[in-house]
């Protein structure tokens, strides 16, 4: 009679943290349909059971994954924000991080905005939010304060910037624009955000 092998235990340090890499390694090559926990377990080297103990399913393991991708967003905005700095220079700082990190998260970032995340999930997600389109939208606010852009809803005008940017970020996600051209464009988007595009 053949015994099968054991599957062998997780003996490396983190077993969330290697799962979520794994995960993330995935989504990049593969896609997101192509994520599951028991292809996981085989790729991170243990038992098909093991992933269960930090994620109760596929969808627990998508939440997880969108939380780690706001997290180093927000890190990455955090990094590039210098609040001393003039309106339109910070707002460029922080558009040309924001694109850096959707040109080489294209996949996570969709993952990010994907609306369908599973009701435990919902407020570590708006707070995940908030870290991030949050800070932009309290930027715009102070900004209305000092009366360096127009009155109105600094959610609307949140908004109308964030539809830009991720759009330059899509463009370059589906090959219409070259990431080089994308982050040199920045200083131009950032512009017409804030000035418009009437004569003056």
């Amino acid at each position: 009679m053949v015994r099968m092998p054991e599957s062998r235990p997780y003996h490396h340090g983190d077993l969330r943290a290697a799962l979520l890499a794994n995960a993330e390694r995935t989504l990049r090559e593969r896609g997101k349909t192509a994520l599951s926990l028991r292809e996981l377990a085989r790729a991170t080297g243990v038992s098909h059971a093991a992933p269960g103990r930090h994620f109760k399913d596929k969808q627990a393991l998508l939440n997880a994954l969108a939380l780690t991708g706001y997290e180093r967003l927000a890190q990455t905005l955090d990094g590039a924000d210098d609040p001393a700095l003039p309106l339109q220079s910070r707002l460029t700082a922080l558009a040309r991080a924001y694109l850096g990190f959707a040109i080489d998260n294209a996949e996570l970032l969709e993952l990010m905005y994907t609306r369908k995340h599973d009701p435990d999930a919902s407020d570590q997600m708006a707070a995940a939010v908030d870290r991030t389109v949050g800070s932009l939208e309290r930027l715009f606010a102070e900004a209305q304060k000092r009366g360096e852009i127009v009155e109105g809803d600094p959610g609307e005008i949140t908004l109308v910037a964030a539809a830009v940017l991720h759009g330059s970020a899509t463009l370059t996600a589906t090959g219409m624009l070259t990431p080089e051209a994308a982050l040199a464009g920045v200083d131009g988007l950032v512009h017409h955000v804030l000035h418009g595009l009437k004569p003056r």
